[in-house]
């Protein structure tokens, strides 16, 4: 199942859409902004409701 979040690039400040997969506990990857095409380190967790929790960071502080 993918859930559609809204997070905002923690180098150009514009939010972007992604899609996270909720059925996976925890996950984390890089994935480029769609604005400024900067890598952005992802961290995805599932809540005990079952909704994804997103965190982003930069390159340097990922």
């Amino acid at each position: 199942m993918l859930d559609q979040v809204f997070i905002h690039c923690p180098y150009c400040g514009e939010a972007i859409e992604i899609l996270v997969d909720g059925s996976v506990d925890s996950q984390h990857y890089i994935e480029d902004c769609q604005v400024c095409c900067r890598p952005i380190n992802i961290s995805v967790s599932v809540d005990e409701d079952g909704d994804p929790q997103v965190s982003v960071a930069s390159e340097n502080e990922g």
